[in-house]
């Protein structure tokens, strides 16, 4: 019996990788080709950091401006309780002193008009009561005030005298408040203190508001030279301390309210610490 064969189905191998081409020449084996969709992509370029937005610096800046510390420049007839209820000045004329008073000195009831005065300048402490470190923006702010304060002492005297054309610009009414008025105006020109406060209280006590007023039946009158105007001023004090571009007559309103001013900061530093006699 004839032995038995093996028969074997041909297995077609399937090229998965590559394309076989028949040529006259033989067989050619084609490779697949990568298509661009399979490389790799170059890197993108690092996005540059984008600059601080506009707001942001203008929040800043204005952040910078609110931190600084207000000013308010003293005019004439101003005390400091008036100044610290007008401005919500917190702890009241007291704490305004006290953060004003080397420029203000030692009588807190005597301000030149002219000066500049800080508002509510505070300094942060720390939770563990020392002094918090200054942040460099607050020390150079520091510094720019204390250069700015050097400034306006040096200034002063320039800073307290008002241009005439302003002076002549104002009408004054002819009556008591005018007269007070237009002396605090000469006064601060000449650097005299003394607030409308002051006056108005001592001329009420000397002469009820008379310019015309005059004692006859005092020491002063005796010795033949009697208290006249509204302040209650003897001749040889009036022409002592009389201001100049006033009037000579000492029963003028204003020319007796200067001079007495004028007399009373010589004695007892302004008028406004004169509660009697004087």
């Amino acid at each position: 019996m004839p032995a038995q064969g093996k028969h074997r189905r041909t297995r077609t191998i399937s090229l998965r990788r590559g394309l076989a081409a028949v040529t006259t020449g033989g067989a050619v084996l084609a490779l697949p080709v990568i298509g661009a969709t399979s490389a790799f992509a170059a890197p993108a370029p690092a996005a540059p950091q984008a600059a601080p937005a506009p707001a942001a610096v203008s929040a800043q800046a204005n952040s910078a401006a609110q931190a600084a510390p207000a000013q308010h420049s003293v005019r004439a007839g101003e005390t400091l309780s008036k100044i610290a209820r007008e401005h919500s000045v917190s702890g009241g004329w007291e704490k305004l002193y006290e953060g004003n008073r080397k420029i203000v000195g030692e009588n807190p009831d005597l301000i030149h008009p002219g000066i500049k005065l800080t508002l509510g300048a505070a300094s942060a402490k720390a939770s563990d009561g020392k002094a918090a470190k200054a942040s460099p923006s607050a020390a150079r702010g520091a510094a720019a005030d204390r250069a700015d304060r050097s400034e306006r002492i040096a200034a002063a005297p320039v800073a307290n005298a008002a241009p005439a054309a302003e002076k002549q610009a104002v009408a004054y009414t002819n009556d008591l408040d005018g007269w007070i008025k237009e002396s605090l105006a000469i006064m601060a020109e000449q650097g005299i203190p003394g607030t409308y406060e002051g006056i108005h209280r001592n001329i009420m006590r000397e002469s009820s508001g008379n310019p015309a007023a005059i004692n006859n039946w005092d020491s002063n009158a005796v010795k033949g030279t009697p208290s006249k105007g509204l302040l209650q001023v003897i001749d040889p004090t009036f022409q002592a301390y009389h201001v100049p571009g006033t009037s000579t007559d000492s029963y003028d309103p204003v020319a007796n309210i200067t001079a007495a001013c004028n007399y009373a900061a010589d004695r007892y530093g302004s008028i406004d610490n004169v509660f009697g006699a004087y």
